[in-house]
């Protein structure tokens, strides 16, 4: 079903960037842009994700790597009339990977800041989230701000290199922090009493909810900060910039880019397949 929604909603935006989409080894392609001539001459988009950060992007038992960013990234790929592959690597790996070419741009739920964005060009924002809670104790799923459980007996689990970690560092100093290379062994230290709480976008609390809902986690309904989340890019490459903006403009405008958040959003039959 997935499948079939996803090849009829492209229909429209294949066709509408059509004219800007031959881009494989046969194809003249005269603009001045690293990063497209390389898609181009090995016909061939390299994407880099952490793979493990549902419903954004996650990887399911057979090992495929699914979600809201493979979708949009398997878009992308169409539009220029190339494969894709996805590279999946730990979070704190994605902007050095981008840096030293390793891959052509990074979907990962990566909030856009002005730190990211010193080293690395984003396009977007795609998605918005914010930070939440997901804990056991209702004495932090309903703290009404972050402050409340700046204590040094407050164990919280993040994910190393993201927002989640500068946020916590920031708002909530006293706390013990354990830092973790992705989200589902920082939901394990929550599962097994570990760690109190971990601190993560809102989307991924709520998935963690629903993925073990006999472990009595609880997440907040309100974020506690504004998060947007954009395509990550090498620097000094305008051309590519510039197509990525049209593109996804183009993406929302056609309405594909809100059925593919709402799949992944309203109907969670996929969790079952995730990797364990």
């Amino acid at each position: 079903m997935k499948k079939s929604i996803l090849s009829l909603v492209g229909i429209l935006l294949l066709t509408i960037l059509a004219g800007c989409a031959g881009m494989n080894a046969n194809t003249a392609h005269t603009q001045t842009s690293p990063v497209l001539d390389r898609i181009a001459e090995t016909g061939e988009l390299v994407v880099g994700t952490a793979g493990s950060m549902p419903p954004l992007n996650m990887t399911t038992k057979d090992g495929q790597v699914v979600g809201i960013e493979p979708d949009i990234a398997r878009y992308i790929a169409n539009a220029m009339g190339v494969k894709l592959r996805l590279e999946t690597m730990p979070f704190a790996e994605l902007l050095p990977a981008l840096e030293a070419g390793k891959v052509d741009m990074v979907l990962s739920n990566m909030t856009i800041t002005p730190q990211r964005n010193l080293n690395a060009a984003f396009v977007g924002p795609y998605y918005v989230s914010g930070k939440a809670f997901l804990t056991k104790l209702e004495t932090i799923a309903l703290a009404r701000e972050a402050a409340d459980i700046n204590s040094a007996e407050t164990t919280l689990a993040v994910l190393k290199g993201s927002t989640s970690q500068y946020f916590a560092e920031k708002v909530i100093p006293d706390a013990n922090l354990i830092t973790t290379d992705d989200y589902d062994a920082a939901v394990n230290l929550v599962r097994t009493g570990e760690a109190h709480a971990m601190i993560a976008d809102y989307p991924i609390c709520l998935v963690s909810v629903y993925r073990y809902p006999e472990e009595g986690l609880l997440t907040v309904v309100t974020p506690l900060t504004y998060e947007p989340i954009g395509i990550a890019v090498p620097v000094n490459d305008a051309l590519l910039v510039n197509w990525l903006e049209n593109f996804l403009h183009t993406l929302k405008a056609s309405g594909n880019l809100e059925t593919i958040v709402d799949y992944w959003l309203e109907d969670a039959a996929w969790l079952q397949n995730l990797k364990e």
